[in-house]
C-alpha cells in the first residue's frame, strides 16, 4: 500500500472510532432527506471521501479510474483475517476467468459455497476492490467464497461480464465439493452492478440440470436501466454514487444492447417466480434505493421467498466501508447471517 495511501486509511480509522460530537463536528449539520436522517459517521467518511483527489473517477482515464476505485477500497475497507486465501482462475467459454477463493477456517467443515461479483457499474471494481467484503463474510461464517473478476467494459461490453458469471458459478456449482470439501448448497451475491449480475446469473440458469443458486444475495443491485427511478432526483449527487456515473457505466456496459433486456433490466423480466430466495439489501441514500426495493417486491409478488434490508442512514457500498465505524460492518453482518441461516438451515 502506497505511503499516502496508508497514512489516509489510518486517519479515517481513527476519525471513525472518535466520539460521536467530534465526527458531528466534521460532517456538518445533520441532513435529512425522504424521512430519513444520514448516519454521522456516514456523512462524516462521505464529506472526507468528497475531499480526496480525483473523487469524479468518471472524468479520468479509464485505468486511472479503476486504480482509484481499488484504493478507495482499501481505505475504506476493513481486512479481516481469515485462513485461506487463494488466486485462482475458473474455465470460461472466452477465456480463463480470474477468481479468488475465500475460507475462514479451512479445517472446519465448509458449509456451503458463495459465488461474489464486484460493483462497479460493470466498468470500474476487481478482485481487489472485492476482498474486503469477501473476507467478511468468510470470516463470519463457514462458506467458501469465490470473487470472480468477471470482463469489463467498455472494452469487454455486455454480455461479456454476464457470460463470465455464469460460467464462473457454474464451475462452482459443479467442482466446490471436490476441490475445497463444500456442501452442495451454492448461493450468488453481488454489490450494485455486481447484484446485477448475481440475480441474473439466477434467471439464466434456472434450467440448468444441475440446478441454479440455492439462494440470492443483492446489495443495492442494478435493476433497471431502462429509466431512472425517484431515488435519481434525490440523491443525484453527494451520495458516493451518482446520476453522472451511473449514465457512464450504461452506456459503456450496454453497447448497441436496448436497456429493457431482462438480462440487464431484470426488473422487467416476463416471470420471476422460478428464482431462489433472495435478501436484498439497499442504502436509503442512494440513487439505486428505488429499484431495489421494486425488484423485492416484485420477487415477492412472484412468490419468491425474499427480505429486504433498507439502511435507511447509508450511502451506496456500505458493504466496502466496514473499516470506518460500525454502521457498515452492523449493516453488512446482518445481511451475511441470513446467508448464512438460508445455506445453511437447509
Amino acid at each position: 500500500m502506497p505511503v499516502q495511501e496508508s497514512l489516509t486509511r489510518g486517519f479515517i480509522r481513527a476519525l471513525g472510532a472518535a466520539p460521536e460530537r467530534l465526527q458531528r463536528f466534521i460532517a456538518g449539520p445533520p441532513v435529512d432527506i425522504d424521512g430519513q436522517r444520514l448516519s454521522t459517521e456516514v456523512q462524516m467518511a462521505l464529506r472526507l471521501l468528497n475531499a480526496l483527489p480525483g473523487s469524479s473517477f468518471e472524468d479520468l482515464p479509464i485505468d486511472q479510474a479503476r486504480a482509484q476505485v481499488d484504493a478507495e477500497a482499501r481505505i475504506f475497507g476493513s481486512k479481516p483475517v481469515v485462513g485461506l486465501v487463494e488466486d485462482i482462475v475458473i474455465p470460461g467459454a472466452y477465456g480463463d476467468i480470474p477468481a479468488r477463493a475465500y475460507l475462514g477456517d479451512p479445517a472446519a467443515p465448509v458449509e456451503g459455497s458463495v459465488v461474489y461479483f464486484h460493483g462497479g457499474g460493470w466498468v470500474v471494481g476487481s478482485l481487489e476492490s472485492a476482498d474486503s467484503v469477501c473476507r467478511f463474510i468468510a470470516e463470519r461464517t463457514n462458506l467458501l467464497v469465490v470473487a470472480v473478476g468477471y470482463r469489463l467494459a467498455p472494452e469487454h461490453p455486455f454480455p461479456a461480464g454476464l457470460t463470465d458469471a455464469v460460467d464462473a458459478f457454474r464451475w462452482v456449482r459443479d467442482t466446490a465439493g471436490e476441490r475445497w470439501g463444500a456442501a452442495a448448497r451454492v448461493a450468488v451475491a453481488g454489490d450494485s452492478a455486481g447484484g446485477n449480475l448475481a440475480t441474473v446469473v439466477c434467471t439464466e440458469t434456472v434450467d440448468d440440470a444441475a440446478g441454479g443458486p440455492d439462494f440470492q444475495l443483492l446489495f443495492f443491485p442494478v435493476t433497471d436501466l431502462s429509466t431512472k427511478h425517484r431515488s435519481y432526483e434525490l440523491f443525484s449527487d453527494g451520495y458516493f454514487l451518482t446520476e453522472k456515473q451511473m449514465d457512464w457505466y450504461r452506456v459503456d456496459y450496454l453497447g448497441e444492447t436496448p436497456p429493457t433486456d431482462p438480462r440487464v433490466s431484470p426488473l422487467l423480466a416476463e416471470s420471476l417466480h422460478r428464482l431462489p430466495p433472495a435478501h436484498v439489501a439497499v442504502s436509503g441514500f442512494d440513487v439505486l434505493r428505488d429499484e431495489g426495493i421494486a425488484y423485492a417486491e416484485r420477487l415477492r409478488r412472484a412468490g419468491v421467498l425474499v427480505t429486504l434490508q433498507v439502511e435507511r442512514g447509508h450511502i451506496h457500498a456500505f458493504v466496502n466501508s466496514t473499516g470506518v465505524g460500525r454502521t457498515s460492518s452492523i449493516a453488512l453482518g446482518s445481511a451475511v447471517d441470513v446467508l448464512q441461516q438460508a445455506l445453511v438451515a437447509q
